[in-house]
This record gives C-alpha cells, sequence and structure tokens, in this order.
C-alpha cells in the first residue's frame, strides 16, 4: 500500500512537468519570394507568429533598420489571422514590410528577434523569444543604365526652380534665395541626391538650408519630392554664375536614361571689392580736407550766392567722408539690420584708409555667424551673439587701426565668401 502511495505522489508532482514539456509551442513563418531589387524599388517580406491559444500582448516585431535599407510599414501592415493546425485552430499575427535597397549590391540583415507572449491552457502568460534566420537579397542595376551614379530608376523626374531677387544685379547687403525641388513618382525620393552643388562666388556669401524630403503613398504608388533652398547674401563687388543642376536617371516607362536639367545664372555685385588694396584709398582724407579749404577760401571772396553752393558741396564731401560712414555702420548694427549693415561695411572699407575691415578675423567670425543664424536654423541667441561680437570687433579697429593692420599683414587673406555645409545622405 504505501508503494502505491509513493508511485501515485512521484506521478502527481511530474505530470504537469510532462504535459508542459509535451504543449505546442509557437511557430514563426518568414516569407520571402523575390530577393533582387533596384535601388528604390520594394520587396516584400512578411513575418508571420501563430500559437496554440491566443496572444494576451502584442508581438514586439523587430524594426529591420540596416545601412543602406528603406524599411517601410505600409498601411494595414499588421493583420490577426488563424489557421488549423492538426485538427486545432491557432492564432497569430501577421506583419508585412517593403524593403528598398538605396544602392546597388548584396545586402543581408542579420537575426532578429521577436518577442512573443500567448496563454497557456489555463490562461496565464508564457513569454518566448523567437529567431529568424539572416535574410540576405541584392540591388541590381537595370540593363541600360550600368553608367548611372548615382543610380536612380523612377517612372518620371523633373527640376522645378524658384528665384526671388536680381542676382545679377546686387549691391552689398542684398540678398537672393534660390530653391530647387525635384519630383519623382514611381520611387521613393530617399534615393535623389544633392541638388544644389556647392559653390564658390567671389564677393558672397552663400547660406544653405537643411532639404526637406517629402514622401506620398498613393495605394503602393510611391512619389515624393526633394526641396533645397540657399540663400545668396552679397558681401563685396565681384561675380560669379551658379551652376546647373542636372540629374541623370533610368526611366522605368522608355528604358532609357534620360536628363532632367536647370540651367544655372549669373550672380554680379556692383560694388567695389572689400578686399581692394588700402594704397589706393589713403589719398582720400587729403583730398578732402584740401577741398574744404579751398572751399572756403572762395566763399569769402565770392559771397554769399557762391557761398551757399559752396557749403552744399562740403555737406556733398562730408557724406563722403569715413566719420559718416563710420556713424552710418554703427546706427546699422545698433537696429540689427542686416543688409544695412553690409552696405555700411562696404562704404566704410572704401574710406577707410589704414585697415581694411572685411579681412579683420573677428569681424568675418561675426559675420558669418550672424548670416548663418538669420538664414538658417540657428537659435535667435546666437544671432545676438554674433551682433555683440560684431560690435566689438569694429571698436577695436576704431580704438587701435594700427596694430589691426599690422595683424592683417601677417595674417593670410581669409575667404569671406562662401560657407557652404556637407550633403548627408536623406
Amino acid at each position: 500500500m504505501r508503494q502505491w502511495i509513493a508511485v501515485l505522489l512521484i506521478f502527481t508532482l511530474f505530470a504537469p512537468v510532462a504535459v508542459g514539456q509535451g504543449a505546442a509551442k509557437p511557430k514563426l513563418d518568414v516569407e520571402f519570394e523575390e530577393t533582387e531589387a533596384a535601388p528604390g524599388q520594394f520587396l516584400t517580406l512578411r513575418f508571420t507568429v501563430l500559437v496554440p491559444t491566443w496572444l494576451p500582448k502584442p508581438v514586439e516585431f523587430p524594426s529591420l533598420e540596416t545601412p543602406n535599407i528603406r524599411v517601410r510599414l505600409p498601411e494595414k501592415s499588421t493583420t490577426a489571422i488563424s489557421k488549423p493546425i492538426d485538427g486545432e485552430t491557432w492564432s497569430g499575427v501577421s506583419r508585412r514590410y517593403l524593403i528598398a535597397p538605396l544602392v546597388p549590391g548584396s545586402f543581408t540583415i542579420p537575426p532578429q528577434e521577436l518577442k512573443v507572449t500567448y496563454a497557456d491552457s489555463g490562461g496565464g502568460p508564457i513569454t518566448e523569444v523567437m529567431r529568424t534566420e539572416a535574410i540576405t537579397f541584392a540591388g541590381t542595376v537595370l540593363e541600360g543604365a550600368e553608367g548611372l551614379d548615382p543610380f536612380i530608376a523612377a517612372e518620371a523626374l523633373t527640376l522645378e526652380q524658384k528665384l526671388e531677387g536680381e542676382p545679377e544685379d546686387m549691391a552689398p547687403g542684398a540678398s537672393v534665395r534660390l530653391e530647387v525641388t525635384a519630383h519623382i513618382e514611381g520611387v521613393s525620393p530617399m534615393v535623389l541626391p544633392r541638388l544644389i552643388p556647392p559653390t564658390d562666388l567671389p564677393g558672397v556669401a552663400v547660406y544653405p538650408e537643411e532639404p526637406v524630403v517629402t514622401e506620398a503613398d498613393e495605394r503602393g504608388a510611391l512619389s515624393g519630392e526633394r526641396k533645397e533652398t540657399v540663400t545668396l547674401m552679397a558681401e563685396s563687388g565681384g561675380s560669379g554664375r551658379m551652376p546647373d543642376v542636372e540629374l541623370r536617371w533610368f526611366s522605368l516607362k522608355t528604358k532609357k536614361v534620360e536628363t532632367a536639367k536647370i540651367d544655372g545664372f549669373g550672380v554680379s555685385v556692383e560694388a567695389p571689392p572689400g578686399s581692394a588694396g588700402i594704397a589706393g584709398r589713403s589719398y582720400r582724407p587729403f583730398v578732402i580736407a584740401l577741398i574744404t579749404i579751398v572751399a572756403f577760401g572762395l566763399a569769402f571772396r565770392w559771397g554769399g550766392p557762391r557761398l551757399r553752393v559752396l557749403v552744399s558741396e562740403r555737406r556733398r564731401m562730408s557724406l563722403a567722408s569715413e566719420g559718416w560712414a563710420d556713424e552710418a555702420l554703427l546706427r546699422a548694427v545698433r537696429q540689427r539690420d542686416l543688409s544695412a549693415t553690409y552696405a555700411a561695411l562696404g562704404e566704410w572699407a572704401a574710406r577707410k584708409s589704414d585697415v581694411d575691415p572685411w579681412r579683420a578675423p573677428a569681424v568675418e567670425r561675426a559675420l558669418a555667424g550672424i548670416g548663418a543664424a538669420h538664414f538658417g536654423p540657428t537659435a535667435p541667441h546666437d544671432e545676438e551673439k554674433s551682433w555683440i561680437g560684431l560690435e566689438e570687433a569694429l571698436a577695436v579697429l576704431r580704438r587701435d587701426p594700427d596694430g589691426a593692420s599690422r595683424a592683417l599683414s601677417a595674417l593670410p587673406p581669409l575667404n569671406r565668401r562662401a560657407r557652404g555645409v556637407p550633403a548627408v545622405r536623406e
């Protein structure tokens, strides 16, 4: 009798373990039929999870993010399903991914983990981590498009340009805004490269903004655009040309390589170059003083009517003096008027005989900071710091022009013309 009681006790203790060991486990099915696509074209990958009971919590799917691969979840990408297995109805969920290579080449998505929580026979939760195998596929170049770099295959691609301002008739402080937009159909706009190339224009600062990429999905048909904007700020005399914008692409309709192009345009700043030599301007103060002395002498000789003419001429000369330009520059800086500051600084530089303010490093740094904050994403308080820095740099030039001139002669000329931002693959 005691032996039977011992056997019954052992069976009672280990029976749940045996039942648990024989219980059905969740199943993971991976479907990936097509494994080759042109860059920008999507392949379909599906994960299906089935459990013998039900799912009290959503399955935690991986993101599949991998360099040079675009992963999208289309509308209704995750759906509930059920399926009969061995005479029993299993329930589960299926997720569909759209995966596109962004460049030609072979790609491997490493093994991924899925966290699955399902109910046991008694309703309690059980959590298991399931792993996929590595997933490989390739981005292929279509026949006839072997020479494209970067490779772009689409149903349609057009370029559009908007220009605000007169680039061929600019004065110091004037600005021109250039906006270039690429419209693409049949593929994600993520494959589009940088549109406006880096540009170095004499006498002009170039301030690019962050590109804006917009994607649309109309029942699985992708389209979108990439928009780039730069502001050209005239600093001093000079001329140049904005380059053409050109994209070569493979048409999925004609099966040929086509070209979308926007012609460049000339840029000219009608003002004396800010970097002109100081020696060419050193005689101006003496000429002004001489004319003033002669004007007063003639006034005493010729009398009233002629005196009014000479006073008017004296006023004109005063407006052409360095002191008047200095006061105009101070007003523009205090009012935080960037266009007026550039214009006034050009006038002051043209009349200052002892030092060229355009070549002062502190002035250049301050102007670069103001321009970047004014036309870019920099915070407003950074712009105010740059304005204060400009006031201090100009004050140093007034107090010690000789020291500033010696410091500049020991330095190589600084490039104050174009300041670009490197492109980033979006």
